[in-house]
């Protein structure tokens, strides 16, 4: 029963990801506004429901731990993984735009909640690594900054929507919801039932805290990423992305903080450095070759970087 469960998970996380990818991408064409925009909105905010859940619940319990841990860990996996991956399986495209704006944008969200969080640590600073409730409120304020931001300044048209048949609005947003829906209960089902399958076959809780949990609430962006990428809608997985990590950062990580400060004591530097590369390596990835995307072997160096980091957390069980 537990591995049916686990197959209907997955069934309905590929099929969930059709469906909002479908709904977003029409949505878009609809509004006007680009499909980047979409995917980092709706795409990028709902794919991290997950991560929403479990932060918010580890701050209400004062689990700080459990919090920040959830959010580093999922933007760490949603660069060096998921973006990694998909650029292995299509090379994903960048505008101009996404180079000079939104990767940097996101770089500098994950550079703000690593001085706000734990940059005492970095500057000789003695006292605890801690994200105080007028910090948290100072997140959630830049967040909202960003949304505006990216609103105002968004000029794309619906590039080649015009060409096709119009999806009925509520046709779309019916289907953005089914699949939004699909992605959440599918990816629930899997991480509940894989964890069952894992304890069966005696694999260590913390091993699988590390891999099937730290994972499983990524599921949704993964799916919805390489769905998008096969649908040749780069602009929609790298805004799922990129929406995704902001989001994690700036509003999950800003709640949580209103609702209790939360300690970054049990984050390591390692950790840090490792997020910021994944925050850094799309930007790199954006100046080389001869057209800007990341190119296939650009996201073999993120998923070799994602193992190693990997390795290193097993290592350290």
């Amino acid at each position: 029963m537990t591995l049916i469960l686990l197959l209907v998970g997955l069934g309905l996380v590929v099929l969930g990801a059709d469906w909002l990818v479908d709904g977003a991408s029409a949505i878009a064409r609809r509004a006007g506004v680009s499909e980047f925009v979409i995917g980092l909105t709706i795409v990028g905010f709902g794919t991290s429901c997950p991560e929403l859940v479990v932060s918010l619940t580890g701050a209400f319990e004062g689990n700080a731990d459990i919090s920040v841990g959830n959010v580093i860990g999922s933007n760490i996996f949603n660069t060096l993984f998921i973006l990694g991956l998909t650029a292995v399986l299509l090379p994903v495209s960048m505008t101009d735009k996404n180079r000079r704006r939104d990767i940097p944008i996101a770089l500098a969200a994950t550079v703000i909640l690593l001085i706000l969080g734990m940059g005492g640590r970095f500057v000789g600073i003695q006292g605890p690594d801690t994200l105080s409730r007028w910090e948290g409120a100072l997140l959630l304020l830049l967040f909202a900054a960003y949304l505006f931001y990216c609103f105002r300044t968004d000029a794309d048209a619906a590039d080649n929507g015009a060409r096709q048949t119009p999806v009925p609005v509520w046709k779309a947003v019916l289907l953005a919801l089914l699949g939004l829906a699909g992605l959440i209960l599918g990816g629930h089902l899997f991480v509940d039932n894989a964890t069952t399958l894992a304890r069966q076959l005696g694999v260590s809780d913390k091993f699988i805290a590390v891999t099937i949990l730290a994972g499983g609430t990524s599921l949704p962006e993964l799916a919805t990423s390489i769905v998008a990428a096969a649908k040749h809608k780069d602009q929609l997985a790298l805004g799922n992305i990129l929406g995704s990590n902001v989001f994690n950062a700036m509003f999950i990580l800003g709640t949580a903080a209103v609702v209790t400060p939360l300690s970054f004591g049990a984050m390591t530097t390692a950790d840090a450095i490792v997020l910021m590369l994944s925050a850094l390596l799309p930007l790199l990835w954006a100046y080389t070759g001869r057209r800007c995307r990341i190119d296939r072997w650009e996201g073999a160096v993120m998923l070799l970087c994602f193992a190693a980091y990997y390795v290193y957390l097993f290592n350290k069980l």
